[in-house]
């Protein structure tokens, strides 16, 4: 049994658990929306844990935020304008700003509390929020999309928290069906879509409920998190347009660092395992 310098975070429906050693706990808040908890770990740096969820961590947050973010934006054919519903970390921001093209990006959290802990105990993550592109905002994204103008966004990025309590309504189908209608004649919708191996029923649902909100054209992209439950993870697009191809020479020459991002490792996260296959066929 792990004592008291573990944090562990059990997932009771697979019955397993994911630990990491703790020097100390840096930060512990309750805000308005959701229990907040800062850990200094002897391995992986800096953790962020929300309602005993493990978010982000300084060693291996890279993996999510650059593959929920530049495997869109090279599928999309121009991608300018932005929109990260989520994302309080700023990582995704970050990344989303590296692409030249980006001439605005809006970040919405509904929770400012993530974002001011980032800033101290993730600063790396945060290194763009001056950008003259960005745009944070601490309101609630759903309403957000759904007062946008019609045909205003190219490329939505939900970066949510698991589909319970706040991100709830990130998973249904009025949601998608104003963020149709918000995005752009190619426009691209991303969402992280949970592990394929414990969750293939909310996969199941989200593309469900995609489909309802108007989509028809789909792809999946899976890549390693080790801090999140089973340590493998995934992202779902869904576009007004066939999301067949990518940019895949401006990807092989992106002109911007990556840590685990490449035109190579954008081909091969979308080879889908046998059983993944056989669920959608």
């Amino acid at each position: 049994m792990l004592d008291d310098q573990w944090f562990s975070e059990a997932q009771e429906p697979s019955g397993s658990a994911f630990s990491l050693k703790i020097k100390r706990k840096l930060h512990e808040e309750q805000s308005k929306f959701q229990f907040l908890e800062i850990y200094e770990t002897e391995q992986f740096g800096n953790l962020m844990v929300i309602d005993g969820c493990t978010m982000v961590s300084t060693r291996d947050n890279f993996f999510y935020h650059e593959m929920i973010s530049h495997p869109v934006l090279f599928t999309h054919p121009n991608p300018k304008n932005v929109l990260i519903i989520g994302g309080g970390d700023c990582g995704t921001l970050r990344e989303v700003l590296k692409h030249p093209g980006v001439e605005k990006a809006v970040q919405i959290d509904i929770d400012e509390r993530v974002t001011r802990l980032a800033e101290i105990y993730f600063p790396e993550l945060c290194e763009s929020n001056n950008d003259p592109r960005a745009d944070l905002k601490f309101i609630d994204g759903i309403k957000w999309v759904k007062e946008a103008a019609p045909n205003s966004v190219d490329i939505i990025i939900v970066d949510s928290t698991d589909p319970v309590g706040p991100a709830e309504g990130l998973f249904c189908a009025d949601f998608y069906k104003d963020c149709f209608r918000a995005l752009s004649e190619n426009g691209i919708v991303v969402q992280q879509s949970e592990s394929a191996l414990l969750h293939m029923k909310i996969l199941k649902e989200m593309r469900d409920e995609m489909k309802a909100g108007g989509f028809a054209n789909f792809q999946t992209v899976f890549f390693p998190q080790c801090i999140y439950p089973s340590g493998w993870w995934s992202a779902t697009m869904a576009s007004k347009s066939d999301l067949s191809a990518f940019r895949e020479q401006d990807a092989a020459n992106k002109g911007f660092e990556t840590v685990y991002y490449n035109s190579d490792i954008h081909k091969a996260s979308l080879a889908m395992p046998e059983f993944f296959k056989k669920a959608f066929a």
